[in-house]
């Protein structure tokens, strides 16, 4: 029960961080704007999933959250009128993206790997306590 708190507080706090970075006019570069949102999204869906399954360790979680990250982006190549049409809303644009991008990949692994990092660690914390 501890662990689902703590994953769904650290979920909590990086929604709004992200939302942030994507909308506010917060006068980042380029490169911190394009791929802080997409590290962001990544460890919000990891926090997500930690938080619906805090019994699996967190290489477990890492490993859903990944596949979870590819197969969306992957999705991104495959036109389906009715997904691509929810691409174009807001919230399309938030929770699936609008382009394929390899690069995005690479931003998910290093968020996911570095969350899942820091979820061992917090984990291992927690159980020593």
């Amino acid at each position: 029960m501890r662990r689902s708190i703590t994953t769904l507080t650290l979920l909590l706090i990086t929604i709004p961080i992200g939302l942030a970075v994507r909308f506010l006019p917060l006068g980042l570069p380029w490169f911190l704007y394009k791929y802080l949102g997409s590290t962001l999204w990544a460890e919000a869906l990891y926090w997500f999933l930690a938080t619906l399954l805090p019994t699996l360790r967190p290489m477990a979680v890492a490993t859903i959250a990944l596949t979870i990250a590819t197969l969306l982006e992957l999705s991104r190549l495959v036109p389906i009128a009715s997904i691509d049409a929810f691409r174009l809303t807001s919230a399309g644009k938030i929770l699936l993206g609008r382009y394929f991008s390899f690069k995005n990949i690479v931003a998910y692994v290093l968020a996911i790997t570095l969350t899942a990092t820091l979820d061992h660690l917090v984990a291992h914390r927690q159980t020593k306590s």
